[in-house]
């Protein structure tokens, strides 16, 4: 599959940086084409400003500022995305690059008096989150893991119709150990390579 990563942490001594490798090398050696965003790593700028705002819904010019993501998503079959859950969602700049690059008439077609959102990234038929997360199991589920319902519910619902997911986390990121860490690494090899 054409395989797209979103990669989304600042420190490159991470963790997290440590999943994206596992991630990479899962993937190229299960045969897939992978393209790789690394969103620090090219300083993408998450605040979309006001002339962009008022011109969010224009087909065609709300793709200008963000064309080389729009083009990579629709160029994908499945997208994973790798980084922190931080206070239990996404980072501001993953969430920014939603913001930016999901728009409308690529994404999905507005609604209207008398049709609904149309979704229009069928293309996309696997959606894969691999995460670390400070919290317990148990508090994050408490807290309704908000991160988790964006990508996999709300993205969701613009891919494929039985667009299968998986989420992989790391809980208690916080007091984590070198053995729960390598054995995480293993879950998301093992996985992964699955899925």
């Amino acid at each position: 599959m054409r395989v797209l990563v979103v990669y989304c942490h600042p420190c490159p001594e991470s963790f997290n940086a440590a999943v994206k490798e596992t991630v990479l090398s899962t993937l190229v050696s299960s045969g897939h084409e992978l393209r790789v965003i690394d969103l620090y790593g090219e300083n993408f700028q998450p605040a979309m400003g006001a002339d962009e705002r008022r011109g969010y819904h224009d087909e065609g010019g709300n793709v200008r500022p963000v064309e080389r993501h729009v083009e990579a998503i629709l160029w994908c079959e499945m997208i994973t995305f790798v980084y922190p859950t931080w206070w239990f969602g996404l980072p501001a700049m993953l969430k920014g690059w939603l913001d930016r690059v999901w728009v409308p008439h690529v994404t999905f077609e507005m609604p209207t008096e008398t049709t609904g959102m149309r979704p229009k990234m069928q293309h996309i038929r696997k959606i894969a989150v691999v995460t670390t997360c400070g919290a317990t199991w148990w508090v994050s589920k408490l807290m309704g893991e908000p991160g988790r319902k964006t990508l996999l519910r709300g993205m969701r619902v613009l891919c494929a119709p039985r667009c299968k997911t998986l989420y992989l986390a790391h809980y208690t990121m916080d007091s984590s150990t070198p053995a729960s860490r390598a054995q995480y690494l293993e879950k998301v090899r093992r996985k992964l390579a699955r899925f």
